[in-house]
């Protein structure tokens, strides 16, 4: 009589585990995209209200303000989050049609690796009743273009 053996043959599991090693080797960088992606997006989060600042005081002068006070917000290290440790508003220029002001945050040594010590800046540039934002070749901008927020990739 023949005894009938049931279960997977070592090649089966073989198969398996070559199946998951692939999956996870697509899917672990893709998630860590996803991790610096998210750390970058705090910074651009914690510059809204600088810029909503820096658009009010070029309303109001017709130039963009130097520092964080003139700007009327927060110092720049008390501006900060989990991820960024500063947001700094300076490097105003002109005035009238064509100033141009800036915005630069920082990211400290808790964000990811390929992020940590980096900066992003948004330069503003004055326009005819209104400002325009651009970050996407901002000079000093450092961090990798396939991190930034959408609206500053090129």
């Amino acid at each position: 009589m023949n005894k009938l053996q049931q279960g997977f043959t070592l090649i089966e599991l073989m198969i398996v585990v070559a199946i998951i090693a692939i999956l996870a080797a697509i899917a672990i960088p893709a998630y860590q995209d996803y991790v610096i992606r998210s750390q970058v997006s705090e910074g651009s989060s914690l510059a809204e209200g600088s810029k909503t600042a820096l658009a009010e005081f070029y309303s109001n002068k017709g130039r963009f303000p130097g520092t964080n006070v003139s700007a009327g917000v927060a110092t720049d290290t008390s501006i900060n989050g989990n991820y960024v440790t500063k947001v700094t508003v300076g490097g105003a220029a002109g005035s009238g049609v064509g100033a141009t002001g800036t915005i630069t945050v920082t990211y400290g040594n808790q964000a990811n690796a390929l992020v940590a010590t980096k900066v992003l800046v948004f330069k503003a540039t004055g326009a005819a009743g209104s400002t325009t934002w651009a970050c996407t070749t901002a000079a000093g901008s450092n961090v990798n273009p396939k991190y930034r927020p959408s609206i500053c990739r090129p």
